[in-house]
């Protein structure tokens, strides 16, 4: 049995939401569960709690276990004894519903893994960071694009000068799938992230969007300065944008963009990003994600694979694979990379040990802090004209 450093067993997992018909819920249990490291024993899997205890042998969650709703999962794991109860909770469920659900979970000494965006708004974000500086938990937010061997080795990279002073930053996310009013439909997915009511403020740049910036900050390490957006709503009658487009200032003076759409006929997942540096520039894209160009001005182009072994992997590329060149390593092996680096932090806080909670390979709680901040203002920029707003938080490392 593959075990957590000092903890010298498996975390213990409950996953809510995650349900019949649901997609990211499977994601995240497949990728908690691929490096051995923990084991799903608990759930509150629907919001319906008939339906919550039907889905629970789609996971071999034990009926005992298979709870009604996440206040009943916290009660009722609370009543086991330590050695027994859970150690972290999954949050895989609609915006709207993350913060009461990871709030209770923190403060009921629970770890926390939480989809993207973290919360509904900037306000609920700001709390939840509080909470988990007041519990010591773990707190890990889901975007998972960060975990891919490439875009680590691109970072690392990066932080390192390999590319110089960094002066732009491109990031695409591209979709198709809302070019119709599938929410008129019934369709579980569309509806949901159509709804102000759910999704929040934004539609498509709170669902894709925040990803692009958060990859854009997280491969160059550049701080936000400012901010100016436009949002659109394409399908008439949608209430959320559906396409959209942002400059940010870098407080180095850099140049950054993020482009969010759901409406642009075959695309199907595709999030791109490119970088500019004094010395050098790359390109990635998440549809090829095992390739990345590097480009120098008088040198052939560079064309890096995932590949722990070759000389050129550095040491942040190398720990995010698992298998050897030419086996393709992709969407679940992401995924896992985020919980592996946080299963690390939270085996350290269940044997006593210090951690840091902040500087992180794994996005953390001011990561979805800024995630949040960053929907707000492009909401606020839009309604004004594309007027520019601030982007520092204090949380913001």
């Amino acid at each position: 049995m593959s075990t957590n450093g000092p903890l010298q067993r498996k975390l213990r997992m409950a996953l809510v939401g995650g349900g019949q018909g649901a997609f990211i819920g499977r994601v995240h249990a497949t990728a908690a569960v691929l490096d051995n490291r923990a084991t799903l024993v608990a759930g509150a899997l629907s919001s319906d709690p008939a339906r919550a205890k039907a889905s629970a042998p789609d996971y071999d969650i034990p009926a005992a276990r298979a709870y009604g709703s996440y206040a009943e999962l916290l009660a009722g794991e609370l009543k086991l004894p330590a050695e027994e109860r859970i150690d972290f909770v999954t949050v895989a469920t609609p915006n709207y519903t993350h913060f009461e659900i990871a709030k209770a979970a923190l403060q009921a000494g629970f770890n926390v893994i939480c989809d993207k965006p973290m919360t509904f708004d900037l306000k609920q974000a700001e709390e939840l960071g509080k909470i988990v500086d007041e519990s010591g938990c773990v707190m890990a937010v889901s975007h998972n694009y960060t975990g891919y061997p490439l875009v680590r080795q691109a970072r690392q990279m990066i932080l390192s000068g390999e590319l110089g002073e960094i002066n732009a930053v491109r990031a695409c996310y591209m979709q198709g799938w809302l070019r119709t009013r599938l929410e008129k439909d019934e369709h579980k997915q569309a509806a949901w992230r159509t709804d102000p009511s759910k999704s929040g403020a934004a539609g498509a740049f709170g669902d894709i969007g925040t990803h692009a910036y958060n990859l854009a900050r997280y491969m160059s390490g550049l701080k936000s300065e400012s901010i100016s957006c436009h949002l659109k709503i394409f399908e008439s009658g949608r209430k959320l944008d559906d396409y959209g487009q942002a400059i940010i200032r870098f407080e180095n003076g850099a140049v950054g963009s993020v482009t969010a759409s759901q409406i642009s006929h075959g695309r199907e997942n595709d999030l791109s990003i490119e970088i500019d540096g004094t010395k050098g520039s790359l390109q990635w894209r998440q549809e090829e994600p095992n390739h990345m160009i590097v480009r120098r001005n008088g040198h052939p182009h560079a064309i890096y694979t995932r590949d722990p072994n070759a000389p050129y992997t550095n040491d942040a590329g190398k720990a995010a694979c698992r298998l050897p060149s030419g086996h393709p390593e992709a969407f679940f092996e992401a995924f896992a990379n985020i919980y592996r680096a946080a299963y690390d932090n939270m085996a350290l806080r269940a044997t006593g040990q210090k951690f840091d909670a902040k500087n992180t390979v794994y996005p953390n709680v001011n990561d979805g802090v800024e995630g949040m901040l960053f929907i707000q203002q492009c909401v606020a920029s839009s309604a004004a004209d594309g007027a520019w707003l601030p982007m520092k938080h204090p949380r913001v490392r």
